[in-house]
């Protein structure tokens, strides 16, 4: 691996205060609006938003919007909002961007109401991609009613979720690596190389909220949206299961941020990664490190992966099982009941952590 994609950038590294706090809102391109008015409600549980007879949007929480859909013709993402704290670190961050000779323009008036914040900064990533860094994101205390019954996202300071992009190149990888880590100020996560190349970068608590991995081309490959309830994404999975073509990637679990999830093909030519149980880590003392394991602990058959690949990464999933490989569910409180009983397994690692 070359060494560029992960030392430390030092020239335009912007202070913490500079960088996003989290993804706050992304522009999805379409074809037509009903198939995301189907989409949206029925299997991901979004609040459905009219806008006009061209877009329509999507609660997922007090925010008045997350998700916006413009009927282009196209597909893939159009624009990605990443969120900063107020003003002042707005127009610091503006400045910080001019002076790595990058070109940025000030959202107008109407741009800003459009999106639903006070202000914005729009500019390009070395792709082409649309971001757009704001603050003051509207709010409204209408409760959020979702689509179907579910128990609601998890959100707030982590932000909506977390965005994948589809990579053509290692190259192409470390020249994003450079631009995210060293002038936006994304920190690294971890990586892995095998069964394919794939870093993830963080921001806030949230395991990732950005990651690249190489596949051949250059675009999105999915969003992810995190649940409260575990029941929620099995019935869902369920859902997807019943109509042709919808499950991208099975049911599984990452080794990376240990949620639980599949992936649901969109009507735009992406993925929605659905799931539970997402760590959360220490931003002040985490160290980035290379996964040996894989991407998933089991599961996670990949539609969009060669064969080849594919049975790469079910040998790691399968030497992950040989070799006892576990992780600890993640739960919040009242998300969970201890059982009675005792847990060999438990017992063990709290020996081995007492003896060390």
């Amino acid at each position: 691996m070359s060494t560029s994609a992960l030392a430390p950038q030092v020239s335009l590294v912007p202070q913490v205060s500079l960088a996003p706090q989290a993804l706050g809102y992304v522009g999805v391109r379409a074809k037509d609006l009903s198939d995301w008015a189907g989409y949206g409600p029925r299997l991901l549980g979004l609040q459905r938003v009219d806008k006009s007879s061209a877009s329509l949007a999507f609660r997922m929480d007090d925010r008045k919007q997350r998700i916006i859909v413009d009927a282009d013709g196209g597909e893939g993402i159009s624009f990605f909002g990443w969120e900063v704290a107020d003003a002042a670190a707005l127009d610091a961050f503006a400045a910080h961007l001019e002076k790595a000779q990058i070109k940025v323009a000030r959202g107008s008036r109407a741009l800003a109401d459009e999106r639903r914040v006070k202000d914005l900064i729009v500019f390009a990533d070395p792709l082409g991609n649309r971001l757009e860094i704001f603050h003051g994101a509207e709010t409204t205390t209408e409760p959020f009613k979702p689509g179907r019954s579910i128990s609601g996202f998890r959100t707030g300071p982590l932000g909506l979720g977390h965005v994948v992009l589809n990579v053509d190149s290692r190259e192409t990888i470390e020249k994003l690596m450079t631009f995210y880590r060293g002038t936006l100020g994304f920190r690294l996560t971890d990586y892995y190389d095998h069964p394919f190349v794939a870093r993830f970068l963080h921001l806030n608590p949230r395991h990732h909220s950005l990651a690249f991995i190489q596949t051949g081309k250059n675009a999105v490959h999915h969003i992810m949206m995190e649940l409260f309830s575990f029941d929620d994404v099995g019935q869902a999975y369920d859902i997807a299961l019943g109509e042709d073509g919808r499950v991208g990637v099975t049911l599984g679990r990452h080794t990376s941020d240990f949620i639980t999830s599949f992936y649901s093909a969109t009507p735009s030519g992406f993925m929605v990664e659905y799931g539970w149980g997402a760590r959360s880590i220490d931003v002040e003392t985490w160290q980035a490190s290379e996964r040996k394991e894989g991407p998933s602990l089991w599961g996670h058959d990949r539609v969009w992966l060669s064969k080849e690949d594919n049975e790469k990464a079910r040998a790691l999933r399968l030497k992950n099982a040989a070799d006892g490989y576990r992780r600890p569910v993640q739960v919040m409180d009242g998300n969970f009941e201890v059982m009675a009983g005792v847990c060999p397994w438990w017992d063990a690692v709290k020996a081995k952590t007492a003896a060390r």
